[in-house]
């Protein structure tokens, strides 16, 4: 029997060896293995620090396959230095470096490496020997000695499956930076790795021209931003939607677009968008001549109804006459103070109490009833309303879904009537608050907020041309 230990076969790498680096979504790529550089390199575009001071982040974009700028990787990763790197022809350029997973021949170990444009180089990765283990054999005359990836890896179901999850830059345009909803959305945000700056509407200002309009906040311009979740409050809501179209403009996903902001925000254009779509809701009437004061009583069914003015919010503006002469006398007093109203039938068998259905993307993902308190009509939670979890029906579902769909919004708070026809829609509300129906529901409905923005922004790598490269076709040259 022999006793000798066998001594194992030394780890060699060529001058050029493929590799992956698995963090980064990068499953394969050809690099030059140079034991003259001293700090490894890879090639990224559109670099992008991001985050706060005390934990830094860098966002950029690589294309892995030399000739083929169409398809861009997304990448994001925690800045570990920032150093002055002296290339070959004598330049010195100030790079981000990060540390990532090295993968080669079924080895694996962290390296630091800088990122820099090398898209005028043969290779897209530098293999400086601050990266290289002791036990690494380099051989300068040999290509390849561990084995040889495929770009087409960049085009397997799989691979993108598993691609790393992209930290986003995401704003909150909210005046409210301790609001409940907007706490919420930061620290869910952030708990996934992205970076969430809260904007306050008012104090963002625009620079518009066709060919680079901006958006403006303290003196700065504001970064490009994934994605931007308006929590636009009424008093601001002109101001704040034209922030939000300037955002649309420079072509940032909003959450919410202007225009379903604005119409929800107005009683009388939400009630027409309602009607044209045929979706159920109570009796409505409107008219500006106090002549028609009988007739629009009469449109509705008569009393009991209610006279609602057009920009009230969280149940404020809202009042209930029980009786014809009451109903003459509120709309008398509206009138007398130029305040624009709408009056609306009455559903008694509601019973003090709506159901809130909480619509993000294509699905109710929450719902709730709201009971009014004893000798109260309004069930709004902000007038002592009090809510309970509560199973909808096909029909209220159905009848959220084409509200939130007619208004073209992503997110929002559909307040439904339980009435003898049916369900009849109320409101259909922008800005959903997160406390109410998170408490009542048991729902993390930030998080679900975050997964429809995830699926909507955090792009696939991009394809243009059909054919994938072959290591044959576009191997890199010296």
């Amino acid at each position: 029997m022999n006793d000798e230990m066998t001594t194992p076969a030394p780890f060699r790498l060529g001058w050029e060896e493929w590799v992956s680096l698995p963090e980064l979504g990068l499953p394969a790529l050809c690099a030059k293995v140079d034991t003259g550089a001293k700090t490894s390199a890879l090639h990224a575009s559109e670099i992008e620090p991001f985050g706060p001071a005390s934990q830094p982040r860098v966002r950029f974009a690589v294309h892995p396959i030399p000739g083929r700028d169409d398809l861009s990787i997304p990448c994001s990763a925690e800045i570990v230095d920032r150093r002055e790197v002296t290339s070959s022809n004598g330049d010195t350029e100030l790079r981000y470096v990060i540390r990532t997973q090295l993968h080669i021949g079924g080895r694996d170990w962290p390296i630091e490496v800088t990122l820099t444009d090398r898209g005028s180089m043969a290779y897209r990765m530098l293999l400086g020997r601050q990266a290289l283990l002791d036990d690494i054999l380099i051989a300068p005359t040999d290509s390849f000695c561990q084995p040889v990836l495929d770009y087409d890896a960049y085009h397997s179901a799989a691979t993108l499956a598993a691609q790393p999850v992209r930290a986003l830059r995401i704003a909150v345009l909210s005046r409210e930076e301790t609001n409940y909803s907007t706490r919420r959305i930061v620290e869910e945000g952030t708990s996934r790795g992205h970076v969430i700056e809260v904007i306050d509407t008012t104090r963002c200002y625009m620079a518009m021209n066709a060919l680079s309009p901006e958006v403006f906040y303290d003196g700065q311009r504001l970064p490009r931003y994934d994605a931007v979740i308006p929590r636009i409050g009424s008093s601001v809501t002109a101001y704040g939607t034209a922030v939000v179209r300037q955002f649309e403009t420079i072509g940032t996903y909003c959450v919410n677009g202007s225009d379903g902001i604005t119409a929800s925000r107005d009683k009388l254009h939400a009630h027409q968008i309602l009607a044209r779509h045929r979706i159920g809701m109570p009796q409505t009437a409107f008219a500006a001549s106090p002549k028609d004061t009988d007739n629009l009583i009469g449109l509705v069914g008569g009393a009991p109804l209610i006279v609602k003015l057009l920009e009230s919010t969280q149940g404020k503006g809202v009042v209930l006459a029980e009786t014809k002469k009451a109903a003459q006398s509120v709309i008398s007093a509206f009138r007398g103070l130029k305040a624009s109203f709408l009056v609306q039938h009455f559903v008694k068998e509601a019973a003090g109490e709506d159901v809130r259905c909480l619509v993000i993307g294509n699905k109710v993902v929450a719902a709730m009833r709201r009971v009014a308190e004893p000798g109260e009509f309004r069930s709004n939670l902000h007038q002592g309303g009090k809510a309970e979890r509560v199973r909808i029906t096909k029909d209220e579902r159905e009848a959220a879904l084409r509200a939130a769909r007619a208004f073209r919004l992503h997110m929002a708070g559909v307040d439904l009537l339980r009435s003898s026809e049916g369900p009849k829609v109320l409101e259909v509300n922008s800005s959903p608050g997160l406390e109410g129906i998170e408490k009542a529901s048991g729902k993390n409905v930030a998080g679900l907020l975050f997964d429809e923005i995830e699926k909507r922004v955090r792009p696939a790598p991009a394809r243009k041309r059909g054919a994938s490269a072959k290591p044959g076709t576009l191997r890199p040259g010296r």
